[in-house]
Parts: C-alpha cells; sequence; structure tokens
C-alpha cells in the first residue's frame, strides 16, 4: 500500500474526475525498482537460503524434498505477513526443475534455456546486418554458458564494423556452424557446496580474454560460470600480464 500522503502523487485523470492509486501500480516507472527493495527486504532472511526472488517472479527452492514443505510454509507464513498474493495458475509446487529468469533451474544445475538454443540452431548464415546484430544478440543471451564465447563469435562482431559493405565470407559461415555445433551439447552449470576449492583458468589472446570457474567433483572439474570480453583500443596493447 502507498503512504497517504504519496497516494495524490500518482492520480490520473478521467472524463469525469481524478483518482489516486492506494497501492503500487506497474505502470509507474519506478515500480519494477521499489518492489524488488520490497521482496529484497520482507525476503532479507530466505534469499540465497531457500527463495531466489526477482520482481514478482519467485523460486522456493531445496536440497532435500523432504524440506520442500517447511521452506513453502516459512515463504507463506511471509506472505501472509505482509499480505501478498499468489496467482495459483502461474504457481507450480513440487518439481524437480522449472524455467526461472529465462534459465532452465534443475536438481543437477542451471542450464541454458532450450528455446534459445534452438533460436540460433534453426538461424541460416546471415545476409544483412540485422541478421548479424540479431545473430550476437543470441549468443550474448547464452554467453555465461559457452566456453570463449566472445573468441568463438569475433569474426561476427567484424562483420558489424563494416556497416557499409556487408561481407559473409567462407570463414564467417565456418565460425557459425562450429558454434552450432558446440550449442548442440552444451553443459550444464553447477552450484558450489560451501567450503569446495575452486579453480579460476584465464585465456588470453591479442584480442580477447576469457576465464571460467570450476569446481571438482568426483576428480571432474565442472563449470560454474563462463566469461569473455573483447579487447578494445589501448587494452589490446597491454602486455598479457596486465590484460
Amino acid at each position: 500500500m502507498l503512504a497517504p500522503e504519496d497516494c495524490k502523487r500518482v492520480s490520473f485523470v478521467t472524463s469525469t474526475c481524478t483518482f489516486c492509486y492506494v497501492a503500487m501500480a506497474f505502470g509507474l516507472k519506478n515500480a519494477g525498482s521499489t518492489y524488488q527493495q520490497l521482496v529484497d527486504k520482507i525476503f532479507h532472511f530466505q534469499i540465497r537460503r531457500n527463495v531466489e526472488v526477482y520482481v514478482d517472479d519467485m523460486l522456493v527452492k531445496n536440497k532435500d524434498a523432504r524440506n520442500h514443505c517447511a521452506n513453502l510454509e516459512e515463504t507463506f507464513a511471509v506472505f501472509r505477513k505482509y499480505k501478498l498474493k499468489l496467482n495459483l495458475e502461474k504457481c507450480v509446487f513440487a518439481v524437480r526443475g522449472g524455467r526461472f529468469l529465462g534459465f532452465m533451474v534443475t536438481q543437477r544445475g542451471i542450464e541454458a534455456n532450450p528455446l534459445k538454443i534452438k533460436s540460433i540452431l534453426d538461424m541460416k548464415g546471415p545476409t544483412n546486418i540485422n541478421e548479424v546484430q540479431q545473430l550476437t544478440g543470441r549468443i550474448a543471451a547464452l554467453s555465461r554458458f559457452i566456453s570463449k564465447a566472445v573468441e568463438k563469435s569475433l569474426l561476427f562482431f567484424k562483420v558489424l564494423r563494416k556497416t557499409k559493405n556487408f561481407k559473409w565470407d567462407a570463414s564467417c559461415q565456418q565460425a557459425f556452424e562450429e558454434l552450432k555445433k558446440y550449442l548442440a551439447g552444451l553443459t550444464l552449470l553447477v552450484k558450489p557446496a560451501q567450503g569446495d576449492t575452486l579453480y579460476l583458468y584465464l585465456s588470453v589472446t591479442p584480442q580477447v580474454i576469457g576465464s571460467v570457474l570450476v569446481c571438482e567433483e568426483e576428480r571432474k572439474q565442472l563449470p560454474i560460470y563462463y566469461f569473455s570480453k573483447v579487447l578494445n583500443g589501448a587494452e589490446s596493447w597491454n602486455a598479457l600480464i596486465k590484460k
């Protein structure tokens, strides 16, 4: 609910009279950030422990199915306390995985959204700048799942620099096909347990820097997060140790 003294600040005019909101409306410009501050505050003791929440998207997570009901009970107690309501049609309970903020969250870890992968696999070789921009945008959406994402798509960025003379040559098409093969077998990202030893690997070339954070499980190293960046201008002139 809005503070009574603030209601007049979010009024709107109709043909008959002036109305004021008494609750935060999502049509307001700052509604998203205000609501995020609210949920961060009221779920402060649960976030990262058994709850993840972004604005009005929420995930109650459990390592063990036996704790599911207890975690839901704790979450519902917060709903009751602050008089929040759920849309039952948008709720799913007791599942092993689901889509959250564009990612597939499962028992095994975080997986890329299959629809985002398919959108690239179904693409043909770009024939203009707009299609290359579309391709790089889709790659960016999956970059945390792709080892050396920028290095794999560096040729595409070079094409974007030549806005007047578009040229998608054989080397670009080969890089595109290799990217598709890689996407067809993407690995999932795992969540490390508290106390796990983490390893950070770096890859540096004259134009690109990349890294991967991994943890070890049963003598097998599993990725937690991938990162890569194009070095622009003066950045590419630095010595390797400075990069």
